[in-house]
């Protein structure tokens, strides 16, 4: 069985759109998904790159031409429900933080469901830590539990580690692809991603 790795920020639009994506790539190729959780703001710092919103925004024509992608790619996968989020960015480290902890208390799939639909589709401020506590209590998680988790030492030098492991590997942003030693970027690598997964079964 091919290992598919994703490089994993709430952060990213692009990520959500992925997100929506992948399931049906993964039950085409047969692949194991591996969520990597990265704080995208971190692995910023650490490779020096920017938000394309900042790197292009003096250039002509560029944000506007990423948007019409966008477009596309939401027609496309009939992506009805996305909505931009009007608080973005948004400091995702609590929910990153959180992905964690769901990942110890094993609910890491329905977490990232329920704060997906929360950040990128309802636009709720997710860096808000009163909204998230109500986010996670209305999904039906132990907001609690989480709650605690997230301020243990564990949790939040995971998340550093994470961070720093896909830097080393040579991820730079979201959302990157790992099939073995190959890294892909971008949403619109989905293709040679699931390329890359069909030969690595073979």
């Amino acid at each position: 069985m091919a290992t598919l790795e994703f490089v994993f920020d709430f952060a990213s639009p692009n990520a959500y759109y992925v997100h929506k994506v992948l399931p049906d790539l993964i039950d085409r190729t047969g692949a194991e998904l591996h969520i990597l959780p990265t704080l995208l703001g971190g692995l910023f710092k650490i490779t020096g790159n920017q938000a394309p919103f900042v790197t292009f925004s003096d250039v002509k024509g560029k944000m506007a031409y990423e948007m019409l992608e966008n477009a596309r790619f939401q027609a496309k996968h009939e992506l009805t429900d996305f909505v931009f989020n009007s608080h973005f960015p948004i400091n995702t480290v609590m929910i990153m933080r959180g992905l964690l902890a769901a990942r110890e208390l094993n609910v890491q799939s329905r977490y990232i469901d329920i704060v997906m639909s929360a950040m990128w589709e309802q636009d709720m401020n997710m860096g808000d830590p009163d909204i998230v506590m109500r986010v996670w209590q209305d999904g039906g998680l132990d907001a609690d539990q989480l709650g605690r988790l997230i301020q243990t030492d564990s949790i939040k030098e995971a998340l550093k580690h994470s961070t720093q492991a896909v830097a080393d590997r040579g991820a730079f942003g979201i959302p990157t692809f790992f099939v073995g030693k190959d890294m892909f970027f971008g949403k619109e690598r989905l293709n040679q991603v699931e390329d890359a997964l069909n030969k690595a079964r073979q």
